[in-house]
């Protein structure tokens, strides 16, 4: 089944391209900081940037991009922010004007950026009031190609997140942001629970999920390639990392899958290969996740049950609609 995926006056610059063009980076607040902090870089496999302030930033060793996450040590945990690319400060500008216009809450002004990288960029709050970022001509990072049999994050791939009306989630993403579904989950049991929504050729950069409270579902980190992904789900593994799901490959995306919980039961991700579509040509499925082979195509992941479903509901985000302090 498909379904359309036309969005309805879509903010585009005056080359007819997106204003946003990729995802930058996930930013966590984080309770137990220290231990946060060494998961992520010893267990993990990103490289920190550590301020005397409790904010680390933390590339990927594959990735132009200065960091792919931030941690900040707060007392709650909650999700600070989604950031994601414009390529001028132009349509930053056209981006926080069109937002503007519509009714939408900034939170600060296009200004310079005082992250790693400089830029140029702004806030606001989505309808479900998260916090996200907006920015350009932030400096590009010494980045490397990662090598053969080498386990660590090429790049931040995708986050998923999840909203008690998704359909208006989705809407407003597709509306305001041009992002443009991809695919849709459903069951029969429960309808359609998860949207896959793209801003370049990539399946998505941005999920959303259907869950009874505004949370993040996961973030997830590209890999080398198939070996290296097994390496490094299999290192996680050896080491007592609490598994949620996988390994295997979904349908949607056709990209490879193992969750994994941080020591704040945040879900992760090791993936790889997701699906580049052909953008002119391509439309949207609807998978039926009752069935086995849409969830993992190789039949090799644990399945689907309510431990993986509690899982990725997360706690209930804290920071609704309250703008993290940086």
């Amino acid at each position: 089944m498909t379904t359309d995926n036309s969005p309805v006056n879509a903010p585009v610059n005056e080359r007819g391209e997106r204003l946003i063009t990729h995802l930058r980076h996930v930013d966590l607040a984080v309770p137990d900081y220290d231990k946060q902090l060494h998961f992520y870089t010893e267990m993990w496999g990103l490289s920190p940037e550590v301020t005397d302030e409790g904010i680390a930033f933390l590339a990927a060793e594959g990735s132009p991009e200065q960091y792919s996450v931030r941690l900040r040590r707060a007392d709650e945990k909650r999700l600070d922010l989604i950031s994601f690319g414009a390529a001028t400060a132009g349509d930053v500008d056209a981006m926080a004007q069109r937002l503007s216009s519509a009714g939408i809450r900034l939170v600060a002004e296009p200004d310079t950026l005082q992250t790693p990288g400089g830029g140029y960029g702004f806030r606001f709050f989505d309808n479900d009031g998260r916090t996200v970022e907006i920015s350009s001509d932030v400096a590009v990072r010494q980045h490397r190609r990662i090598e053969e049999g080498e386990s660590i994050p090429v790049k931040l791939s995708h986050v998923v997140i999840n909203a008690p009306n998704p359909e208006a989630t989705v809407a407003f993403y597709e509306q305001h942001l041009s992002f443009a579904l991809s695919d849709t989950l459903w069951s029969p049991h429960m309808g359609e629970v998860m949207w896959f929504m793209r801003t370049n050729p990539a399946h998505h950069s941005l999920a959303i999920a259907r869950c009874p409270h505004v949370s993040l579902h996961h973030a997830s980190f590209e890999m080398r390639g198939i070996d290296e992904y097994m390496r490094g789900s299999g290192r996680l593994m050896r080491a007592g990392v609490e598994k949620v799901w996988g390994p295997g490959r979904h349908l949607a995306g056709n990209n490879t899958f193992t969750y994994f919980l941080d020591p704040h039961g945040n879900t992760i991700e090791y993936t790889t290969e997701l699906e580049e579509l052909d953008e002119d040509t391509w439309h949207p499925h609807l998978y039926d996740f009752s069935d086995p082979e849409v969830t993992d195509q190789w039949g090799t992941a644990n399945p689907m049950n309510e431990f993986v479903a509690k899982q990725s509901f997360n706690d209930p985000d804290r920071g609704v609609f309250v703008a993290p302090p940086v």
